[in-house]
């Protein structure tokens, strides 16, 4: 919406900053993390009213967070949504179809989660959406927002994979391209939902990623930069960066709240299109290997959990103490401040091996 007032710059000059994507980015950054600081209170007080006994602690789960955590209110990622979108809707050139399909993964994602979450609570325990149903209203909207993305990429790069480290090597998916970006997209958003388990624990990666795919996205959709790192480019997707940065406030927002001891989580509402939207990101800009790089932590969540549960079909017994990968430092005595920061850590190492692929190639 503020793009448009460029269009004044002849009567007062300092409209022109408008035109720019670095000037609209940070003021998408600081637009939602006021929305986020100003409704934040609100939104916690009007969700615990709600949610009498909080959010569901599975009792499989460990002990400590039957008393530690009980009674904490969840769905908070409707905070997160409110900040990003209202900082995409003023920021971001609505007439750009990338910024329309990924708003549409990450609404869509967050409204899937919204209704497992509400269930989860109404019914005061942790079965929510049957997953096989939940599993397939995801597909349904990434199948959508792939076709899309698809159907206005640019000819030469629609439908190809790019491959990290090598700079003209582009991987002709033809029909598997939009099965793969609805595998990236359904995938992202999963692992970011089993990441989420303690305080501050999913926020802060996801930050990470946000800013450095906002980077990348800068990067790609700059045909003088993507020429000169030997990128894909994308026109167009440098837009994505607004996202990017709402995001990026709309979780620094978050995080104040959701700081240990956490004040409200996130739930299924927020994991599920925070991990939506960096997919989403990822299919557009063509970086979707790359995401598995510098989401690291994210994927190797997930593969504990798919290595637990197929050791203990197979074998019997089970690989780590418990699974995701958190609660298995947690069971060996680890503190919960300490798995938070040093996962926070391998966050930040795995987005700058990430961000070494764009000029080692």
């Amino acid at each position: 919406m503020f793009l448009y007032l460029y269009q004044y710059a002849d009567q007062l000059p300092v409209l022109n900053l408008f035109r720019y994507l670095t000037f609209r980015a940070g003021g998408a950054v600081l637009t939602a993390l006021l929305v986020a600081f100003i409704f934040g209170p609100a939104v916690i007080r009007w969700l615990k009213s709600k949610q009498i006994n909080g959010q569901p602690i599975r009792d499989c789960g460990p002990q400590s967070h039957i008393v530690e955590k009980q009674g904490t209110p969840t769905m908070g990622g409707f905070l997160i949504l409110l900040a990003l979108t209202v900082s995409t809707l003023l920021w971001a050139d609505l007439n750009n179809p990338y910024v329309w399909a990924v708003m549409m993964v990450t609404l869509g994602f967050g409204v899937i989660g919204f209704a497992d979450d509400y269930r989860k609570v109404t019914r005061a325990n942790h079965h929510g959406v049957p997953g096989k149903l939940k599993l397939l209203l995801e597909i349904a909207v990434a199948a959508l927002a792939a076709w899309w993305i698809n159907s206005v990429a640019p000819a030469d790069t629609a439908g190809g994979l790019a491959i990290p480290f090598f700079k003209d090597l582009l991987v002709p998916l033809g029909y598997l391209a939009v099965p793969f970006a609805i595998f990236v997209m359904v995938g992202a958003s999963n692992s970011v939902n089993l990441t989420d388990g303690l305080d501050g624990l999913a926020i802060v990666p996801v930050i990470i990623a946000a800013g450095t795919f906002g980077f990348i996205a800068y990067l790609v959709g700059n045909a003088v930069f993507a020429e000169y790192l030997q990128l894909h480019a994308v026109p167009g997707a440098g837009e994505l960066v607004v996202i990017s940065a709402a995001l990026v406030g709309g979780g620094l927002g978050f995080l104040w709240f959701n700081a240990p001891p956490a004040m409200i989580f996130m739930g299924d509402t927020g994991s599920l299109a925070l991990g939506g939207t960096l997919g989403a990101i990822s299919v557009v800009i063509k970086h979707e290997l790359v995401l598995a790089v510098v989401g690291g932590l994210f994927v190797l969540e997930t593969v504990s959990v798919i290595v637990q549960v197929a050791s203990f079909k197979l074998t019997g017994k089970r690989v780590f103490r418990m699974a995701p990968l958190h609660h298995h430092f947690e069971e060996k005595g680890w503190a919960e401040s300490t798995i938070v920061i040093r996962f926070w850590i391998i966050a930040v190492i795995l987005a700058l091996v990430g961000l070494a692929t764009l000029k080692l190639r």
